[in-house]
């Protein structure tokens, strides 16, 4: 949750911003390296077609002086909302959602050009004139690089609510991330969950209002088969072997976290939120820096699709929660395999 800054975050924030100055030279010298090695490894017959070193350092730095430009641009924010007044932290909120929608905006249009990234969402994401009456939770997948960016970026930028994001703790260490979502809602995840995470997320949801949306990856980390095996076997570990046998069988998710989850249902039942489900799919298969080196440019489209369940329709009780969101967390990867073996589309012929 948003709250004062306190001596840690202070003492973090005195390491993360320098150390952001220190790393956006590097990455300049980094990029003026691989433009001025190009023409070697032309000359030595390797494939210059994709320029995965330049495209690589290219965005590291914009990535980084984007950061940078977050930071002060938090700072003017700050000076601008000094003083007192009953309107000061909504001002101070909404101003600090401007900040992230135009880092994300930025971020998106940067990975269109360089890595040629291409959204396709089905259905349409609604407009902010077509936004829910109340608040709403949003469950999504979570696999591949920057899909946490593209979904808050559409959610902010398209859809035109106020996200309101559960993430890790070490994302602090991002010192745009750190200081803009210090001051919006937000729950921040310790590595090992303490005992008022959930709490906290389901404060969050139980105070969710109409143009407000609670971000959560239920999987708690990227996708890969590997967390997959070490998921099921934990869930076998502790004598959860009915959904150990269910997550044997979704092939492409991992099975959520229930306690954080649970806690967020039970309060968007309080705030009378829909709850909203996110499938995608054309990151996933980047799940290794080799896997990434090969997948430059993309290829093909990122794709997603979404549905909602009203807060009516979720049912009550522990139990019954568990298995209706292991319902919903089914029909995420059954979509996701119908995508992957969906087939390619037929290039068009030569004139």
């Amino acid at each position: 949750m948003s709250g004062p800054v306190c001596v840690r975050d202070v003492a973090r924030r005195c390491v993360s911003v320098p150390a952001l100055l220190v790393l956006i030279p590097l990455a300049g010298a980094l990029l003026l390296v691989t433009l001025v090695l190009a023409p070697l490894s032309l000359c030595a017959g390797r494939s210059g077609r994709a320029w995965q070193p330049q495209r690589l350092a290219l965005y590291a730095l914009v990535y980084l002086v984007a950061d940078l430009g977050g930071v002060l641009a938090a700072g003017v924010v700050r000076l601008r909302c000094m003083g007192g007044g009953r309107g000061r932290e909504e001002r101070l909120v909404a101003l600090n959602y401007q900040v992230l929608a135009r880092l994300l905006g930025f971020l998106v249009k940067c990975s269109a050009w360089i890595f040629s990234l291409r959204v396709e969402v089905d259905p349409p994401i609604p407009s902010s004139t077509h936004r829910p009456r109340a608040g709403i939770v949003v469950f999504a997948r979570h696999a591949g690089p920057g899909d946490s960016i593209l979904l808050v970026h559409g959610l902010l930028c398209r859809a035109g609510l106020r996200p309101q994001v559960v993430l890790k703790q070490f994302l602090r260490w991002d010192p745009c991330l750190d200081i803009v979502l210090s001051r919006l809602p937000h729950c921040f995840v310790p590595h090992r969950a303490e005992a008022g995470t959930s709490t906290a997320i389901g404060l969050l949801a139980a105070a969710l209002r109409p143009g407000e949306a609670l971000v959560m990856f239920p999987e708690g980390g990227n996708f890969t088969e590997r967390r997959r095996r070490r998921a099921i076997g934990w869930l076998n570990r502790t004598g959860q072997l009915r959904r150990a046998a269910r997550a044997r069988r979704q092939r492409h998710v991992l099975p959520p976290r229930m306690e954080g989850s649970l806690a967020a249902l039970s309060g968007a039942g309080e705030a009378g939120a829909a709850v909203t489900f996110v499938a995608h799919t054309g990151l996933d298969r980047i799940d290794s820096p080799a896997r990434l080196w090969r997948s430059i440019p993309l290829r093909t489209a990122v794709r997603a699709t979404w549905w909602s369940v009203p807060h009516h329709a979720i049912p009550a009780g522990q139990q019954a929660r568990e298995s209706w969101l292991t319902d919903q967390w089914s029909r995420v990867d059954a979509w996701i395999a119908r995508e992957w073996n969906r087939p390619a589309p037929t290039p068009p012929a030569a004139p």
